[in-house]
């Protein structure tokens, strides 16, 4: 069975609320993406967490990483977990720079840790698009759609991600 890599940046997805400072902040773990894919009896995969970020905050620095770590990757499929926010911008700075792989850009707008429902069915939509996948690009997986992220956009007036008809 071929090893997808999961490369986990942060984002909403992983938040967790922090009484002390009294707001949502990301953490250093994988916790949150380790509990979804716990169900997954029969998949492969490597997760690496770097960056640690809420999307907004992330620079080309920062998506340099992310394409440092796939290029020094053996696996052709990749999940990147990402903040929502930003997804669109390192979805196209991944494909001015990576054309031979299979990557989804995935993530939550409500933090797993308040409510698991959104990003459990996204990050599985992903799983189960990569495993099929045969082509090559950059694709958006959220909110049951996935598709080569210029035809995906996040439409900030209704909270969900939509198809650019």
């Amino acid at each position: 069975m071929q090893e997808i890599l999961i490369i986990n940046t942060g984002g909403t997805f992983n938040k967790k609320y922090n009484p002390l400072k009294g707001k949502l902040l990301v953490p250093k773990d994988s916790l949150a993406l380790e509990e979804v894919l716990k169900y997954f009896y029969n998949l492969n995969y490597k997760i690496v967490n770097i960056i640690h970020k809420d999307s907004l905050d992330m620079n080309d620095d920062d998506r340099q990483k992310i394409v440092d770590v796939i290029k020094e990757s053996s696996c052709q499929k990749i999940i990147i977990i990402h903040g929502t926010d930003t997804m669109d911008k390192t979805a196209l700075f991944l494909e001015k720079r990576i054309a031979d792989k299979c990557i989804i850009l995935t993530g939550a707008m409500v933090p797993f840790s308040i409510d698991f429902v959104e990003a459990t069915a996204n990050i599985s939509t992903a799983i189960g698009y990569i495993l099929n996948c045969q082509a090559q690009g950059i694709y958006i997986s959220m909110h049951g759609l996935v598709d080569i992220h210029n035809r995906v956009f996040k439409n900030r007036e209704i909270g969900v991600f939509q198809a650019i008809l």
